[in-house]
């Protein structure tokens, strides 16, 4: 574990390596801790968790909206955080699929790696974070099934579901800027509404 008292150090330490989950506090010294995550995102899809005592909707919005996979208000318990920092490494690592059962989905343009945990769309590299992946990941894999918001974030967030719709919409809406033509009008991740989301038929 390694530790940083300001964003300018946080860059650093990230840009030499080793990091496989971040711990981040907006309200840091010399760099924002929203630019240190615009920083990490640019070159990783590492889990970031925000701890923040910023605890607005707005906020959490921006957070998550900006790349984050996790975020909690302060006050926190050491308990809870552990339990976050878990459920993200679980997901990583633990119900990484194995290379013998690694699969390769399709979708109109869309060409996703389970192995590689790659997405292409027409033979272009779109970079996803690492939520924004698995929920596209479980909707091509369930082309028919249509999934409620609490069902995706059991699934995607490995953890029990709290009422927090917000996450899942934030991830939704970010997913469709990048693999979709026209966000406002989805082809490949569709709204059915009063339920939840499916893979688009388009």
């Amino acid at each position: 574990m390694v530790c940083a008292s300001n964003g300018r150090d946080a860059c650093r330490l990230f840009d030499e390596g080793g990091i496989g989950l971040v711990l981040l506090d907006l309200m840091i010294p010399q760099v924002s801790g929203m630019d240190v995550m615009e920083h990490i995102r640019k070159k990783s899809v590492v889990p970031i968790i925000i701890l923040s005592a910023r605890d607005t909707e707005a906020d959490k919005t921006m957070g998550l909206g900006m790349g984050a996979d996790d975020y909690i208000t302060k006050p926190f318990s050491v308990a809870e955080v552990l339990a976050r920092v878990r459920a993200n490494i679980r997901r990583v690592t633990q119900y990484a699929e194995p290379p013998e059962k690694s699969m390769v989905l399709t979708a109109g343009a869309l060409r996703l790696d389970g192995k590689e945990r790659t997405v292409t769309k027409a033979g272009e590299r779109i970079e996803l974070t690492a939520k924004e992946f698995d929920i596209l990941k479980l909707l091509m894999a369930n082309p028919k099934r249509v999934y409620t918001k609490a069902q995706l974030y059991t699934q995607v967030w490995n953890d029990a579901y709290c009422g927090d719709e917000n996450a899942v919409s934030v991830h939704i809406s970010r997913l469709r800027g990048k693999i979709e033509d026209d966000p406002r009008d989805p082809r490949y991740v569709a709204t059915v509404w009063g339920i939840g989301y499916k893979l688009g038929e388009k």
